[in-house]
């Protein structure tokens, strides 16, 4: 089985091949924020590196987010019409939960933190299980000190990553017990979204491209221009 992750839900734009060997190729950029002009390169890329031809690809998973709106909005749109035009299912995964797999190894607890500007981030909290991460809240979104804040109340060490934590490092920095990880750690990765998917695959929690949706956790900017 051979699934295409498509990951665009941050200023990193993403996509990597992968099945039972692993993952096969992937792709990442975070210049320039042209989501769409780089996404379909970016896959015919991977597809030949990978050498992998389209019909071989057996299931589309891509980041819904929570994340920016436009890149959210490409990622989908491009993984939906592959999926109808490739006639394959789809497979849904957040941005915070892409954050938090890649240091599951850590004993620390996990604070996955994206950047949502205006002064917010979206976050959630995780702990290391057995084969991944177990997600202990739902997916908020807040200002950094209210997160701050709850970390506090925790009273655990900690570790935080995602582009949210390192802008906001003086505010969480500041906690102690809390640490914030490296730039390594920043993006989701498109690498971690076939990893997570396989499984889902293997056991056919799949959904089709219409029943697909976005995980919004506020209003568009344009939508709230409006209605100030």
């Amino acid at each position: 089985m051979i699934i295409l992750g498509i990951e665009t839900a941050t200023q990193r734009v993403g996509c990597a091949l992968g099945g039972y060997e692993g993952v096969l190729a992937s792709f990442s950029s975070t210049r320039g924020r042209q989501h769409a002009e780089t996404l379909v390169p970016a896959i015919e890329f991977v597809c030949r590196h990978g050498r992998i031809e389209m019909k071989e690809i057996s299931a589309i998973a891509v980041d819904v987010g929570p994340g920016l709106f436009t890149g959210m909005r490409v990622g989908v749109a491009t993984a939906k019409a592959m999926a109808q035009a490739l006639r394959v299912p789809m497979i849904g995964l957040s941005s915070l939960d892409l954050l938090a797999f890649p240091v599951r190894h850590t004993d620390r607890l996990i604070a996955a933190v994206i950047d949502a500007r205006r002064n917010e981030v979206f976050w959630a909290l995780y702990r290391q299980v057995p084969g991944g991460v177990q997600r202990l809240t739902p997916y908020r979104i807040s200002g950094p000190h209210e997160l701050a804040s709850e970390l506090l109340a925790r009273s655990e060490d900690s570790l935080a990553v995602g582009d949210g934590a390192l802008r906001y490092r003086d505010v969480l920095g500041d906690i102690g017990g809390v640490d914030v990880g490296e730039i390594g750690f920043a993006y989701p990765s498109a690498s971690a979204l076939v990893e997570l998917a396989h499984p889902r695959a293997i056991r056919e929690e799949f959904v089709q491209p219409w029943e697909l949706e976005l995980l919004y956790l506020r209003k568009s900017d344009a939508e709230i221009k409006r209605a100030e």
